[in-house]
């Protein structure tokens, strides 16, 4: 694994570096060496955050931790994605051209039932033309962190979000 370190707002120590480096060498076990692993630490107010992305064959491997201390960022950052690894690893292995970033014995040792995916529930909705800030408006009514409509303008799905510091944001499909 290359594990890519990069700071915003803070100095980069040898002791972050070491403590990065240590943590997610853990995730070894996973990924083939030629893996790439981006890691940005930042320091905002009170606030010590660690992204890590991990760009793997045809998805992203992403996790965004935020405490009041670094180290514990990290601790939390490691943990998170190794349960997304786990979770997810039926579905890794049933679309085999996204394994190619992953070890082999990770693929094929057995996996337990409660990482599976089950969906419980179905909702359908009639889905009205509007425009995303009516969506928003909408949202905000029924207490929601999203919500899916149909754009006015462009006639096809999307999806409001709340954001952090009471923004929003749309996800529109690209085709």
């Amino acid at each position: 694994m290359r594990i890519t370190i990069t700071g915003k707002n803070l100095e980069l120590t040898e002791g972050l570096k070491s403590a990065v480096e240590d943590k997610l060498g853990k995730l070894e076990k996973y990924f083939t060496p030629e893996t790439d692993i981006f890691v940005t630490l930042s320091v905002e107010k009170e606030r010590q955050k660690i992204e890590v992305t991990i760009p793997v064959k045809g998805n992203i491997i992403r996790s965004e931790q935020v405490s009041n201390d670094m180290y514990v960022s990290i601790d939390l950052v490691e943990e998170v994605i190794e349960r997304q690894l786990k979770k997810y690893k039926k579905k890794i292995i049933s679309k085999q051209q996204n394994a190619a970033s992953f070890k082999k014995e990770f693929l094929e040792k057995e996996s337990d039932a409660d990482d599976e995916i089950r969906i419980i529930r179905t909702k359908k909705f009639d889905m009205k033309p509007m425009y995303p800030e009516d969506a928003c408006v909408q949202m905000e009514l029924l207490g929601h962190d999203f919500f899916v409509f149909c754009n006015a303008e462009t006639e096809q799905v999307n999806v409001v979000y709340k954001r952090k510091g009471n923004t929003y944001g749309l996800i529109e499909p690209e085709f």
